[in-house]
C-alpha cells in the first residue's frame, strides 16, 4: 500500500482577510508503504524521501540511507530535510540520496538481542527481536526497495541509542548488508556489554565505512563508543575506514541531527580520498 506522506497546513482567514477561508493543498515530502512482513508476522511501515531530480524518466542510480526509528514522528522527517539540504549544489556535502526510514512498533523489541541480565529484562520486558528484524531487513526491505527505486550499490545505516547497538550488531555479525555505518550513541552497555566481546572475524576483508559518535551522555556510554571505535582500529590488515566524533555540548536528546551532518561532512571527505 502506498500514500503521500503530508505535511499539510490549514489557513484560516479570519480578521485583516475578513470571513473567507483560503485554499491549502498537502506539502509531501516522500511515499509511505506498508509491508505485509512474513519474517515478522505483521505489517510493517516504510517511508521514503526521493532526491530532487528523480523521476520515471530518469536513468540515474542512488545511493539509499537506511534510517532505523524511522517513523515520521521519530527521526524521519529531520534525517530526510538534513539530506535534502546536503544534497544542495551549493552545499554538495551528500550525493542524491534516497532514505528510507523503518518505523518502529516495538523498538525495544526489533533493536536488541537476548539478554542475560535481569535488569534488562525487567526494563525491557519484550526484548530479544532483533534476529528476526536483521533478516527483515535483508530478505524484504532491501529486496523491496532495490526492486522500487532505482538504487546504486551504496546502502547505508543509521542508528541511534538502541538503533546504535542495533547498527553494530548488524556490522559485526552481517556487515556486507550495508557499505556505510553510522553508529551514534550506541547503547552496549546491553547485555552486561557482550556485543563488545564479540570477535571481529567477519571483518576480514570487508571494505566498509564506519563513522561513531558520542555526546556527553554519561561515563559508560561515551567509554564504550569510544572502545568500539578502538576495537575497530585494531583489527589487523583492515579495510575500514573509521571516524569517531565527540560532541561534548550535546547529550543523548540532542545529538543525533548535529552528529548526522558531522558525520556526512566526514563522509564526503574520506569518499573523496578513498582508501587504495
Amino acid at each position: 500500500m502506498r500514500n503521500i506522506i503530508p505535511l499539510s497546513f490549514l489557513l484560516l482567514a479570519t480578521g485583516l482577510f475578513g470571513q473567507n477561508t483560503l485554499s491549502s493543498q498537502p506539502f509531501s515530502i516522500g511515499e509511505t508503504f506498508e509491508l505485509d512482513s512474513k519474517v515478522l508476522g505483521e505489517k510493517r511501515t516504510l517511508n521514503v524521501y526521493l532526491p530532487a531530480g528523480y523521476s520515471a524518466g530518469d536513468t540515474t542510480r542512488y545511493a539509499v540511507i537506511y534510517l532505523l526509528d524511522g517513523s515520521a514522528d521519530e527521526d524521519f522527517i529531520h534525517i530526510a530535510g538534513l539530506v535534502q539540504f546536503c544534497n544542495f549544489p551549493w552545499v554538495n556535502i551528500l550525493p542524491p540520496s534516497i532514505v528510507v526510514g523503518i518505523a518502529n512498533i516495538d523498538r525495544k523489541h526489533d533493536l536488541t538481542f537476548p539478554t542475560s541480565i535481569e535488569a534488562d529484562k525487567k526494563q525491557f520486558p519484550t526484548t530479544g527481536g532483533a534476529a528476526n528484524f536483521m533478516e527483515f531487513i535483508e530478505v524484504e526491505v532491501q529486496p523491496f526497495v532495490e526492486q522500487h527505486y532505482r538504487t546504486n550499490s551504496s546502502r547505508s545505516l543509521i542508528g541511534q541509542s538502541l538503533g546504535g547497538l542495533f547498527a553494530t550488531e548488524v556490522l559485526l555479525k552481517k556487515p556486507a548488508l550495508f557499505s556505510n555505518y553510522f553508529v551514534v550513541s550506541p547503547s552496549l552497555w546491553w547485555d552486561g556489554e557482550s556485543l563488545l566481546k564479540n570477535n571481529l572475524s567477519n571483518l576480514t576483508g570487508k571494505k566498509l565505512t564506519i563513522h561513531i559518535s558520542v555526546g556527553n551522555e554519561g561515563k559508560v556510554m561515551k567509554r564504550d563508543a569510544k572502545r568500539l571505535y578502538k576495537k575497530l582500529k585494531a583489527l589487523k590488515n583492515s579495510q575500514l575506514t573509521l571516524g569517531y566524533n565527540y560532541l561534548g555540548k550535546e547529550d543523548h536528546a540532542s545529538i543525533l541531527h548535529l552528529a548526522m551532518y558531522e558525520a556526512f561532512k566526514w563522509f564526503q571527505s574520506v569518499s573523496s580520498n578513498p582508501k587504495s
